[in-house]
């Protein structure tokens, strides 16, 4: 993919400007104020439909002006496309591909996949775990449209299950059947966004050490720890555990909301312990320049290898006992095979430890879950050999 040109009407400084874009390297130079870092905000204004640095659509358009045009023209897979997006003042922002507006904004992410880095962006590091979120969850959402339209879900539901709770608290009543309701939609979603992004890191993870060992010239030992409550048990026993809290406090307490990436260089965390210049480090040479590479590997493009994350709930069933649950091997080795035997991709990723029962209830498989789960596997298919691998 590479952009071709850009048309800019009415955006923040320009009143109307045009730029051509060489196809390897292109550098912006000028004096201050002139306009520079907003020509690349236009840029990522056309991949994600929003400012990078502004998130008030009506501030993006010039003093004066009742609108702004961002037009870029790219050529993508040796077909050209033509993306507009446009404001005018008390409208609703326009997105259009080939001159057809889309209905929703979130079908256009991913489209035209885009990496962007500012000096703000340590606080990726130095700042709360909502940045760390939003990063994981923008490269997976670039790649994978299901998970996008699942977080949306989500915060939605989220949002008026806090709704509830505020309003609960200040009419002094309560009903447990309703904010059922909303736990029962936040334990589905939850699960799924919770396994996706739990293949995000274990895919990540890799590629980022090894990236990091070549330009520190292995002198340094980093890692990258997913933090998520779902990780101890599921969703739903930690909503209905934190109900009263959740009362007292008008807001939910635990969820995919609450998850977090850790950085640790050596035993210690980069937050605190990590120079300014090992934290640019972590950030400019190591994770952003394998966003591409991670997307190609979730998307199975672009790469010798094919992957396909498949949830193991729909494939492992077992009896109602949550903590230790014993396998149903019958139907569970007819949904494995059946599965692989018409899935095509060459590698598939499968979360270890849950399941799900007959009556389809989340459920776990006790210590030793992951292995469990592989060796369910290779059981089922028959392999020849079953390698199991630790930290």
């Amino acid at each position: 993919m590479r952009l071709k040109t850009i048309n800019l009407i009415n955006y923040k400084n320009f009143e109307q400007q045009s730029f051509e874009f060489n196809q390897k390297v292109n550098c912006f130079v000028g004096p201050n104020g002139i306009g520079k870092t907003n020509v690349l905000d236009a840029i990522y204004h056309l991949s994600f439909g929003k400012s990078y640095f502004n998130p008030i659509a009506s501030q993006n358009i010039k003093h004066g002006a009742e609108f702004f045009v961002v037009d870029g023209r790219y050529l993508k897979h040796g077909k050209d496309e033509k993306v507009v997006v446009s404001l005018k003042k008390g409208q609703k922002k326009v997105i259009k591909r080939n001159a057809k507006a889309y209905e929703r904004f979130s079908d256009h992410i991913g489209f035209l996949p885009l990496v962007i880095i500012s000096p703000a962006d340590r606080d990726l590091i130095t700042e709360g775990s909502d940045l760390r979120r939003k990063f994981m969850d923008g490269v997976i959402s670039q790649s994978d449209k299901s998970y996008l339209e699942q977080l949306i879900q989500y915060n939605r539901v989220l949002a008026q299950r806090n709704a509830l709770l505020k309003h609960f608290a200040s009419s002094r009543t309560f009903d447990l059947d309703t904010i059922e309701v909303y736990n029962d939609q936040l334990c589905e979603l939850g699960a799924q966004i919770h396994l996706k992004r739990q293949a995000f890191i274990e895919i990540f993870t890799p590629i980022f050490m090894k990236q990091y060992e070549r330009i520190s010239n292995q002198n340094e030992a980093v890692s990258l720890q997913y933090k998520s409550q779902l990780a101890e048990q599921p969703l739903e026993n930690l909503l209905k555990t934190s109900i009263n809290k959740d009362r007292a406090l008008q807001y939910t307490s635990v969820g995919i909301h609450k998850d977090n990436i850790e950085f640790h260089i050596g035993d210690y965390p980069i937050k605190k312990f990590g120079s300014q210049g090992q934290q640019k480090s972590f950030l400019i040479k190591s994770f952003y320049p394998k966003k591409f590479r991670l997307e190609r590997v979730l998307n199975g493009q672009q790469l010798e290898l094919n992957v396909q994350l498949k949830n193991s709930q729909n494939l492992i069933v077992t009896d109602s006992s949550f903590t230790n649950a014993a396998v149903q091997f019958e139907e569970t080795n007819d949904n494995i095979r059946t599965y692989f035997n018409n899935n095509s991709k060459i590698i598939t990723i499968l979360p270890g430890f849950i399941s799900k029962s007959e009556l389809g209830e989340n459920t776990t498989l006790g210590r030793g879950g992951s292995d469990y789960t592989a060796a369910i596997v290779a059981a089922a298919l028959e392999v020849e050999a079953l390698e199991i691998w630790t930290d």
